[in-house]
């Protein structure tokens, strides 16, 4: 029996494909969709108000004038992006409360980002700000729940917290320097101004070095070998002051070295008393010259001094003006390197302007060539002459082969430990340029600074020709034994 062709339904316009038209299966009526709850993803749910729009928008289209239309896009597709809108503008419909991550993640860094892993009480601080930080994160996780951020960071905090075996229990550090700070805690009163300025970027720090015979690395990282003979002033502001004395190393010679260090943490309100700290060739104490080793009240001291090697390495940590300071004994002479928030070095009177942090040394006691480059120190050989005996002990190559034992890196501080060799014949000062390049990379801010490498008149790195060297060796060695 034949089947009469169905005829075709009018449409409110044709469906132009792009392609042959596919065979279609009849369609089944709709049915009603089960009721579930609404999709929640990443945190954000989808509110029924924005349901309630796109079928509120789909009715409205179907009620436009018959006109040629596309094919509709596959199902999956549609879904897919009623998805991404629904988490794009879910917040549109509804106001959930807001995940502050965000926030918590800042106020961390600003907590930690001025923190030194090289420097005696890092764990304990770090575990406060770490406990802060978790504690931050447990406040807004409900609103935070499905936001892949949040999630990251609770389990970077607990990953932290084991690999700096921190307990979850005990003080945290203040996110709020607003409301409470340490006023004896430079770290957190600077912050404090920081936050009321709308400056989230940490304290700037500046390094200051001497070490061997003797070399100087100023705040502003200039380089300079000096004579300097007797006392001279290092630092000299409003909060600190540092005295170096130094003595002829060779009989007959202008080179120097460090015998006798002098360093004074000025009062400073209700965190300190005024303390002096003295050290001597072969006389390293972990105490100040009244006996005590901290300054301040309380549990956690303002002024605290360490000592890591006895007679032979301390340091001295002044929490009340950020400011580290490391003193070293090697051989028979003193090295000293200090780190100090720039705002309080730059901090004194204009009679206090002879620092040679600062300012260097005065071009009278200079013994370098102007460039921060030991001129003697460049790999070359030259022809002994009369001045043969100044060189005690060590030939240029030898000085070269013992120095690169120690440093790789053929820096200033490399042609510093061969200079030392060269004039004076001690090896013991090869430790001790090794150990003021150690110093640098705990305390100096910058690292791509750490090193710096000696330029030619003509800034290009690394000298000029062999002449021109040959010249510059001979003259240094006049200058320094004169």
């Amino acid at each position: 029996m034949m089947r009469k062709k169905r005829k075709r339904g009018t449409s409110p316009g044709p469906c132009r494909s792009h392609g042959p038209e596919p065979a279609t299966a009849p369609v089944p009526p709709p049915s009603p969709e089960p009721t579930r709850p609404a999709w929640t993803g990443m945190g954000l749910r989808a509110a029924p108000s924005c349901a309630a729009a796109a079928a509120s928008a789909a009715a409205a289209g179907a009620e436009q004038r018959h006109r040629p239309q596309l094919c509709p896009p596959p199902l999956a597709l549609l879904l897919l992006l009623l998805l991404s809108l629904g988490l794009l503008h879910a917040g549109d419909c509804q106001q959930p409360a807001q995940c502050r991550i965000q926030k918590c993640t800042t106020d961390f860094v600003s907590l930690t980002s001025h923190l030194n892993s090289a420097i005696d009480g890092f764990d304990s601080e770090f575990c406060k700000a770490l406990r802060a930080y978790a504690g931050c994160t447990q406040r807004t996780s409900k609103a935070c729940r499905g936001n892949l951020v949040y999630h990251s960071a609770v389990l970077g905090i607990s990953d932290l917290m084991s690999q700096r075996n921190c307990s979850k229990d005990g003080p945290t550090s203040s996110t709020n320097p607003e409301v409470t700070h340490d006023p004896c805690n430079y770290h957190s009163h600077a912050g404090a101004r920081e936050h009321r300025g709308g400056d989230l970027s940490p304290p700037s720090y500046l390094f200051c070095g001497l070490f061997g015979d003797p070399h100087l690395r100023t705040f502003k990282d200039h380089f300079q070998t000096c004579k300097v003979e007797g006392a001279w002033p290092l630092i000299d502001n409003n909060y600190l002051s540092v005295q170096v004395t130094n003595v002829p190393v060779v009989p007959g010679s202008s080179a120097t070295a460090t015998n006798k260090i002098t360093i004074i943490f000025k009062a400073h309100r209700e965190c300190t008393d005024q303390k002096v700290y003295q050290a001597v060739t072969d006389d390293l104490p972990a105490a100040f010259v009244d006996g005590s080793t901290s300054g301040g009240d309380g549990d956690t001291k303002s002024l605290l001094i360490v000592e890591r090697e006895s007679g032979r390495y301390v340091e001295m940590h002044a929490r009340y003006i950020g400011t580290t300071v490391f003193v070293r004994q090697l051989g028979r002479y003193l090295t000293l390197a200090i780190r100090m928030p720039e705002d309080l070095a730059m901090s004194y009177e204009e009679s206090q302007d002879l620092q040679l942090c600062v300012n260097g040394c005065p071009l009278s006691e200079r013994i370098d060539d102007g460039q921060g480059q030991v001129s003697a120190i460049l790999g070359h050989s030259v022809p002994r002459t009369s001045l043969a005996q100044a060189w005690p002990g060590y030939t240029l190559e030898a000085a070269n082969a013992q120095c690169h034992e120690k440093m790789p890196v053929k820096d200033i501080y490399f042609q510093s430990c061969v200079f030392d060799l060269l004039t004076t014949g001690d090896a013991n000062f090869t430790a001790a340029a090794h150990s003021a390049l150690e110093d640098v990379e705990a305390l100096h801010p910058r690292k791509e600074r750490w090193h710096i490498f000696p330029s030619s008149s003509h800034g290009t790195p690394r000298g000029g020709g062999h002449l021109s060297v040959s010249l510059g060796l001979t003259c240094l060695i006049f200058i320094v034994f004169l």
